[in-house]
């Protein structure tokens, strides 16, 4: 009897419906897997035969054969098991035929329990748009399917409880929709705790508000690492279409299982990391950590220390919001709209320019050192600071600051200004805008023309980087609720590029 079920294959945040069909014929025994599968796929017979064996179900002894259709469509991971068992259980009649309108998704241990999976979320969402009404997915990710509104979730503990619903003798209660609350993302660091530094919390202010890159340069000690750990404090909770973004990508990385990611993500990769790890790869395409950061912060400490191709990479994904990462089997792309905080020494030994302590660098030393950011790569960097040592006095005295709390105000109403303006684009903050989008937004008055125009002059500022002077601009003028850019704010921009 041949008998189809439905089940979800990954290929990169997207997915694909795949038809499990499975044929039991007279002949020898065996049991062939088709339809182009990895090595994980192809074991599942051996999972599947144990866990029907084990869940007292029976498996005959029969020339089975499985095709994964479409054929020529590459398969991967254990999320297979359960649509093939299924798939068996029909062609043996022990239940009954299967709805085009449901789908199976998860892995079975040799008992027949079922263990979780990645992607859930994604699959979810696909079942949705391919008219899939019913998905039965491992009880551990269920929670996180739940999350997409219009399709029934049934969460399944083991394949003889799934057998005992398919024959409607216990039947499994699907879940409710699992409503999505938002949350600030909490610090590691308060802007408070960090002493002095009034230019570069400003800068990091005007970063979260635009969501604009920040490199900041200074000595050892200087509290460069405590601002940027303050940073993702100041950014305003993820709306529903961005948790389910972050939720989607963290979940088919493996490293979330559970609900939904409700907070803004922090990452902060060792500057020993390769360049795969940081922006994604493998044989199986997965998201690198610029696409875990994604609408969230990447703090690249030391980043002078990272090697040269590894920094090289964030070009492309600095410039459009994505990567692109080819394979000869496939091609996948995955968002990695992510605010990057660079923080770097002046030098090898790190007191280069201080007026306390003496450098031990040659002027080579500091050459090669200061080369390993590629111009390029540094053109790309909206804001950069001069992070100096923080005097005694400050230390001593601890005098009171402001705190996240009291900027996070200002920054939300800086982007609530900008939600307004981009209501009808694809964008969300200043630093997304293009060409014509700078042209509309950017209204300069006559003066700031005039400084900008000089600045272009004498700084020889790039295309790009004058580009960019003008969205800081415009996020310094919103912070000010100011329709246009004034002088003011061009020159407070122009100072973070000197």
């Amino acid at each position: 009897m041949l008998a189809k079920v439905n089940t979800i294959t990954n290929i990169g945040l997207d997915c694909q419906l795949i038809e499990v069909e499975a044929d039991m014929s007279n002949g020898l025994p065996g049991f062939i897997v088709v339809g182009l599968a990895n090595k994980a796929v192809d074991e599942a017979k051996e999972r599947v035969r144990s866990a029907i064996k084990n869940s007292s179900l029976n498996l005959p002894p029969r020339r089975i054969t499985l095709n994964l259709a479409p054929a020529d469509l590459p398969k991967n991971g254990s999320g297979f098991d359960l649509a093939m068992a299924v798939s068996l259980l029909v062609a043996s009649k022990q239940v009954g035929a299967i709805p085009a309108s449901s789908a199976f998704l998860g892995e079975l241990g040799l008992d027949g329990s079922m263990r979780p999976i990645n992607g859930a979320l994604s699959a979810a969402q696909a079942c949705k748009e391919n008219g899939i009404t019913d998905l039965f997915v491992s009880a551990a990710v269920a929670s996180q399917a739940a999350l997409i509104v219009g399709i029934n979730v049934y969460p399944v503990e083991s394949l003889i409880g799934l057998y005992k619903h398919l024959i409607a003798e216990v039947l499994i209660a699907p879940l409710p929709p699992t409503p999505i609350k938002a949350k600030q993302a909490r610090a590691e660091v308060d802007m408070s705790e960090v002493y002095g530094q009034d230019q570069a919390k400003r800068a990091i202010e005007i970063a979260a508000s635009g969501n604009h890159n920040i490199l900041l340069s200074g000595p050892p000690g200087s509290g460069k690492s405590m601002l940027a750990k303050s940073l993702v404090g100041l950014l305003p909770a993820p709306s529903y279409e961005e948790s389910l973004e972050i939720t989607k990508i963290h979940s088919l990385a493996g490293q979330n299982s559970q609900g939904i990611i409700a907070t803004r993500p922090y990452r902060n990769p060792h500057h020993t990391a390769s360049n795969i790890a940081l922006i994604g790869g493998g044989q199986w395409p997965k998201p690198g950590e610029i696409s875990l950061a994604h609408r969230g912060v990447l703090f690249l400490d030391e980043i002078p220390e990272f090697a040269r191709n590894v920094l090289e990479v964030l070009r492309q994904p600095l410039e459009e919001g994505c990567v692109t990462i080819a394979r000869a089997t496939s091609s996948q792309s995955y968002p990695a709209r992510f605010l990057l905080v660079a923080a770097q020494n002046p030098c090898p030994c790190g007191y280069a320019g201080d007026q306390e302590s003496i450098c031990s660098c040659s002027p080579s030393q500091i050459q090669r050192y200061s080369n390993k950011i590629s111009g390029p790569l540094l053109d790309r960097l909206d804001l950069v600071v001069n992070v100096g040592r923080v005097k005694r006095s400050q230390l001593i005295n601890a005098e009171a600051s402001e705190s996240s709390k009291d900027v996070r105000k200002r920054v939300a109403k800086a982007r609530a200004i900008q939600a307004s303006r981009f209501a009808d684009a694809s964008i969300k903050t200043n630093n997304e805008m293009n060409n014509k989008q700078i042209q509309k937004f950017c209204v300069l008055q006559s003066d700031a023309r005039q400084l900008l125009e000089q600045a272009l002059t004498n700084l020889k500022l790039s295309a790009r980087a004058y580009m960019r002077v003008l969205k800081v601009s415009r996020t310094i003028a919103d912070l000010e609720s100011a329709p246009d850019i004034e002088p003011k704010h061009i020159a407070e921009a122009l100072q973070y590029r000197i």
